[in-house]
């Protein structure tokens, strides 16, 4: 079972309760960044694609490799950088270790995938289920706006700017928009996908959209007579995030596994919608 922490947000001093994304080792183990309990969360003002990927080594098979930083995105908008214990020194392998066993590591089939896995806070659950744990407001829509359930959403890691895009595109898709348009070159009004009813924007800036962003965002929906949808890494602004919620804009915060998790209530009530 995937260890938990509680996370205190040192910006609005909200609790979370965390827990780590999960996914297939190489040799099919389950294998999730262990958490470092004693270190207190950092609030992300500055990205580095370096820093954004830390070492993990799987105890069924002792293989390293680079994993996603584990990251919480708290509803005020500030995105916390959660401590993982560094990698120690091998463990020498002993008769009956799992080491020595490789042939009994899980199989990949039976692996738990990055959405079976998610914290309390992923948009893949009920919006408003865990909000208590999760510390998010319970934006539950009305019982007659819920749809039938839809698959898991896949995830693709972000490693790029190009990669941001098109995991909101994959999510938009999931949500249910169809034709989604992507310009190769990305234009002045700062619009990343478009579909029929739709613009989305994508901010994979290390700074947090700002007010302008969203009302940017909001006038081009308005010119089309389209939705809009914000999709950021770095969260949003104070004054972005109110506007956001007057226009009924949905917000999205994306981690770098690429999957978005929503931030107000038209974003909740858009992934019980669908489009």
């Amino acid at each position: 079972m995937t260890e938990t922490v509680l996370v205190h947000c040192p910006s609005c001093r909200r609790d979370h309760l965390y827990a780590p994304s999960v996914y297939p080792c190489a040799c099919g183990a389950p294998l999730a960044p262990p958490l470092l309990r004693a270190a207190p969360p950092e609030p992300i003002t500055h990205r580095t694609w370096t820093d954004d990927w830390v070492t993990v080594r799987c105890q069924a098979c002792g293989r390293q490799d680079q994993w996603p930083q584990p990251e919480l995105g708290c509803p005020c908008g500030t995105v916390l950088r959660i401590p993982v214990r560094p990698v120690s020194s091998p463990v020498p392998a002993t008769p009956g270790s799992a080491s020595t066993r490789p042939s009994q590591a899980p199989q990949p089939q039976s692996s738990p995938s990055p959405q079976s896995s998610q914290s309390p806070h992923s948009p893949h659950s009920p919006p408003g289920s865990q909000s208590a744990s999760a510390g998010r407001p319970a934006h539950i829509p009305p019982p007659r706006t819920a749809t039938a359930p839809r698959p898991s959403f896949r995830p693709v890691t972000i490693r790029t700017a190009r990669d941001a895009v098109t995991a909101a595109a994959l999510y938009l898709q999931w949500l249910g928009f169809r034709d989604i348009i992507r310009p190769e070159v990305r234009p002045s009004s700062g619009i990343d996908l478009r579909g029929p009813g739709l613009v989305a924007q994508v901010d994979p800036s290390t700074r947090p959209a700002t007010l302008r962003d969203v009302e940017c965002l909001w006038l081009n929906g308005l010119s089309t007579s389209a939705a809009s949808v914000f999709f950021s890494l770095a969260g949003y602004a104070n004054d972005a995030r109110a506007r956001a919620d007057a226009l009924g804009i949905p917000l999205f915060i994306m981690d770098l596994t690429g999957s978005p998790q929503p931030v107000n209530a038209p974003a909740d009530e858009l992934i019980t919608t669908g489009a």
